[in-house]
């Protein structure tokens, strides 16, 4: 009886073991293969089947994740997560014998060579993400196969060469990130195909022609971004469609003018940023109607009138950029609002005076550039530097300056040569601006880091030892910003300088990890004119945390020197983390060379009046409530203020 009852045991233990579903065969050793190709044994040691249910590896928080679905005895690997392991290689040709993959996400690793045309053969993929890796060679055509994909991903990558007009055959898919990615030329006429689009990120690329009109049929759209390309305006009317827009980032444009005519309906807004994109006309009163808008970015455009009295019914309004326009009239006398955090009227011809509530805690505001009325401001530090700078009085008793320096957020420095940079760790905000104690220099920050998980920060620091230097310590801090960063030398002699530029990469880590993937690229301009175009610290400098020094002639006409970095919206926005981009400076040292005045083009533009007026802190937060008047002549004696366009493109 015992024998009889021990062989029924075993005979049940069998049958329970065959009835046990398993993984193909082949996708386990394709599995295995790609284990040892990456290195991942330590991580995934498949000691059983891979498909065994309640694996540690498929686990809603497992990275490496496998997860498998079974139907009667067979299993097939259905979802591969590595994420931000820094695999490297190029994609193994094993990966593609898991055809029933649903979701496939190798994001934020260094990946290298093409994305092979065998990606076609999986059919089922629904979310496939190669974003953040070092992929090259043409986006491949194959990638149309793949109907059924919800999201894709090959932003922040080394592609060439245009989009694949096979995408357009994608109708299911929803989002689409593919910014820095490397891709280029006009945008495929097929992609009119995707209106269940939700999502769109393609910034940073080398786009041509028109912005396409199809955009404005992608009625599901919630966020689009569009800056730093190569397209030209108009912005079409057809975008008055995208009425489900809760984010939209536009920016640099050329070419025709653009209206604000299509904003009308879009009252889902909560980010509308068209900086930089020749925007013309007058600012719509019903702006101050959208409900959940947070963030209105209007910047270096053409827009022309009065600010709406409307605007100070801004609710929900939070940061405020209208600056760099031809704006003229009155500020609204309560523009700011509650919740207002920044407000950027910058170079527009605003008179009057400063708005009720100026002073608010927590403010921050950049009226330079504007003749706003400086008797509102009752500073005397203010009040003496305009008296100053409009020649009504001397400056301090001193003589004329032949030179200035500047430690860019960081405190006094003296250099191994002798030169004595100045402090610059004054705290700025999201519009603001501070002038130095003895009225050398003044420097203007405008722009919001919308998404920096550290908050609003405008100095990076480093405790990393700065190479191909003997000053280490001079680039050890620096200002960084999300938009304008500006520095003027007041009360020089003029004649001919010398700009020294003093530059290192401290944030973007230049490791071999994904972290080392950003690209930082910014423009500069001196006098007004631009003299770096799309400035990479790294590139030029062979890596981070190395030291790098530009330099740079200029003529002073009018005792102003004006240094502007100037973000245009390429390069990696989120590498090593969310809005990690924009301008950094170190250090600057200018000096005169010599008395004379050069002849190039740049010497026929002369400055004339400029009148700044910074106002003092207010609870331990600078509130920089500027004015700072800047003309412009050539050879007639008309005057212009300088840079009432955005920074041309070459």
């Amino acid at each position: 009886m015992g024998v009889l009852s021990f062989s029924f045991f075993v005979f049940c233990m069998v049958e329970i073991a065959a009835a046990q579903p398993v993984t193909d065969p082949n996708e386990v050793m394709a599995l295995n293969k790609m284990v040892d190709y990456w290195n991942l044994r330590a991580k995934l040691n498949f000691t059983t089947d891979p498909c065994t249910q309640n694996a540690t590896w498929a686990s809603e928080n497992a990275n490496p994740r496998i997860t498998c679905h079974c139907n009667g005895n067979t299993c097939h690997v259905t979802n591969v997560k590595i994420y931000a392991l820094d695999i490297s290689g190029e994609i193994p040709k094993e990966l593609f014998v898991l055809k029933e993959l649903i979701d496939l996400n190798l994001g934020q690793n260094v990946l290298s060579g093409p994305i092979p045309a065998e990606i076609g053969q999986l059919s089922n993929m629904q979310y496939l993400s190669f974003g953040i890796n070092n992929l090259t060679g043409p986006v491949p055509p194959e990638l149309g196969n793949l109907t059924k994909l919800i999201s894709l991903s090959f932003g922040s990558n080394n592609f060439h060469g245009p989009l694949p007009s096979e995408l357009g055959t994608l109708t299911s898919l929803q989002q689409l990130y593919i910014d820095s990615s490397g891709v280029s030329g006009p945008f495929p006429v097929e992609l009119s195909n995707l209106r269940s689009l939700q999502t769109l990120w393609a910034s940073d690329n080398l786009f041509t022609g028109k912005l396409p009109e199809f955009f404005g049929t992608f009625t599901n759209l919630k966020t689009m971004r569009l800056q730093g390309t190569m397209l030209e305006g108009p912005i079409p009317s057809s975008y008055g469609a995208l009425t489900k827009l809760e984010d939209l980032r536009i920016g640099d444009l050329s070419e025709e003018d653009s209206s604000l005519k299509f904003l009308d309906n879009l009252t889902s807004l909560s980010i509308l940023s068209l900086r930089n994109c020749r925007v013309a006309g007058q600012l719509p009163e019903q702006l101050s109607a959208f409900p959940y808008l947070k963030l209105l970015d209007l910047s270096f455009n053409r827009l022309t009138g009065q600010i709406p009295i409307s605007f100070q019914d801004f609710t929900s309004v939070q940061y405020l950029y209208l600056g760099s326009n031809n704006l003229s009239g009155e500020l609204p006398p309560n523009i700011i609002s509650l919740n207002l955090i920044a407000l950027d009227v910058s170079f527009n011809p605003i008179s009057g005076n400063l708005p009720q509530n100026f002073a608010k805690v927590g403010l921050s505001m950049n009226v330079i550039g504007t003749s706003i009325n400086p008797n509102s401001l009752l500073d005397r530090k203010a009040s003496g530097m305009l008296h100053c700078l409009l020649g009504n009085t001397k400056c301090t008793n001193k003589l004329p300056d032949t030179s200035f320096s500047i430690k860019c957020g960081g405190t006094t420095q003296v250099s191994a040569s002798g030169v004595r940079f100045d402090d610059d760790s004054e705290t700025l905000g999201a519009a603001s601006m501070y002038t130095s104690s003895d009225y050398q220099w003044t420097v203007s920050n405008t722009g919001n880091f919308i998404s920096n998980p550290n908050g609003p920060q405008y100095i990076a620091k480093t405790d990393s030892q700065i190479t191909e230097t003997l000053e280490s310590e001079l680039f050890k801090t620096a200002r960084i910003s999300p938009s304008s960063l500006r520095y003027y030398g007041l009360g020089l002699k003029n004649g001919k300088y010398s700009v020294e530029l003093h530059f290192a990469e401290i944030q973007m880590d230049g490791s071999q990890s994904w972290t080392g993937l950003g690209k930082r690229l910014f423009d500069v301009y001196i006098q007004g004119e631009r003299v770096l175009k799309d400035f990479n610290i790294q590139s030029e400098a062979g890596g981070s945390m190395r030291a790098l020094v530009k330099t740079f002639e200029a003529n002073v006409t009018n005792t102003i020197m004006d240094i502007h970095f100037f973000w245009a919206g390429r390069g990696t926005c989120c590498i090593p983390f969310q809005s990690t981009y924009g301008p950094l400076v170190s250090a600057i040292h200018v000096s005169q060379v010599s008395d004379g005045v050069g002849s190039s083009n740049r010497d026929k533009k002369h400055v004339g009046r400029l009148v700044g007026i910074a106002a003092g802190c207010v609870a331990g937060l600078v509130i920089a409530s500027s004015i700072f008047y800047l003309w412009w002549t050539k050879d007639s004696p008309a005057h212009k203020r300088v840079q009432t366009d955005s920074p041309r493109k070459g």
